[in-house]
């Protein structure tokens, strides 16, 4: 099997982020960043997806969560992209339901090189602890747009916002891991029009 990864920074003035993303990896998560929310998540998405994990995110957030967040998800989706090479032999779709107790979270993906996100269903508090919730659209759209996926997250129910979004990051992993699968009944680039890239 090929290597299935790559290692990309991402510095600005508002933050220093520094990633090594494997796909075909065994759920290691060596996490380190100034957003302990989105620690947490970015664990889980890795464990549940049996990626490989090795993030740094350091940024500005004495003024708020949001460029770490952000550049978080720029950099994972390049990081992707990149490991998936050509996408030759991959599965191309996949689909998860994950519950957490009161919540159920669906994620579906086409890596489609076609980017597009959508987030049906509520996420009912604006915080969760210090972290504000609508940066967790803000990671899913910059990740989206950044691999070049069509994400289609849905929350078909819940009632605490801190399930529903641990519930969304497992689904988004396993979702992610059933699409990046190798099938050997796939035979070169799983396309019509002959790419994906």
């Amino acid at each position: 099997m090929e290597n299935r990864q790559a290692s990309k920074t991402r510095k600005t003035n508002e933050t220093n982020i520094e990633l090594t993303f494997a796909i075909d990896g065994q759920g290691n998560a060596d996490l380190t960043t100034d957003v302990p929310f989105m620690t947490h998540m970015l664990d889980l998405f890795t464990r549940h997806g049996l990626f490989d994990l090795k993030l740094t995110g350091r940024g500005d957030t004495e003024i708020d969560d949001h460029h770490t967040t952000e550049d978080m998800g720029i950099v994972l989706g390049d990081a992707l992209k990149d490991a998936l090479g050509d996408k030759r032999g991959i599965r191309r779709y996949g689909n998860a339901f994950v519950p957490m107790d009161d919540a159920l979270a669906q994620v579906v993906i086409d890596l489609s090189n076609r980017p597009h996100f959508e987030l049906r269903g509520e996420i009912p508090a604006a915080k969760v602890g210090t972290f504000d919730t609508e940066l967790v659209e803000e990671f899913l759209w910059k990740f989206a747009l950044e691999s070049r996926m069509n994400l289609h997250v849905i929350v078909h129910y819940g009632t605490n916002t801190h399930h529903i979004i641990e519930a969304i990051f497992k689904a988004l992993g396993r979702a992610l891991d059933d699409a990046t699968q190798l099938d050997p009944r796939v035979k070169g680039i799983p396309s019509t029009k002959g790419s994906l890239s």
